[in-house]
């Protein structure tokens, strides 16, 4: 069946660093664009990142460019998404989506930021 784990999440200090990671089975993973999105407290699920089906192309909300790398490697289909300089308001449920005529969603990773 298909499948998208996420991992990498946790409780980092404000400036730190935190990669996450996106294993997808089940679905023709390079056939599929892959986004993260977030959704904090209180807040909307929001778009942080996409990437196309070759990573040839990156897309960024405006909160995280220049913070945030979004990157894949379809050999051990996987997306990452390295956060550098992480704030507070970052703190949110991350999680990994696929896109193409269907779609799937992770059941996502706690991303806490905080000292």
């Amino acid at each position: 069946q298909v499948q998208l784990v996420e991992s990498g999440g946790g409780l980092v200090q404000p400036g730190g660093s935190l990669r996450l990671s996106c294993v997808a089975s089940g679905f023709s993973f390079s056939s599929y664009a892959m986004s993260w999105y977030r959704q904090g407290p209180q807040k909307k699920r929001e778009l942080v990142a996409s990437i196309s089906r070759a990573g040839g192309s990156t897309n960024y909300a405006d909160s995280v460019k220049g913070r945030f790398t979004i990157s894949r490697d379809n050999a051990e289909n996987t997306v990452y998404l390295q956060m550098n300089s992480l704030k507070p308001e970052d703190t949110a449920v991350y999680y990994c989506y696929a896109s193409n005529y269907q779609q799937y969603w992770g059941q996502g990773t706690q991303v806490t930021v905080s000292s």
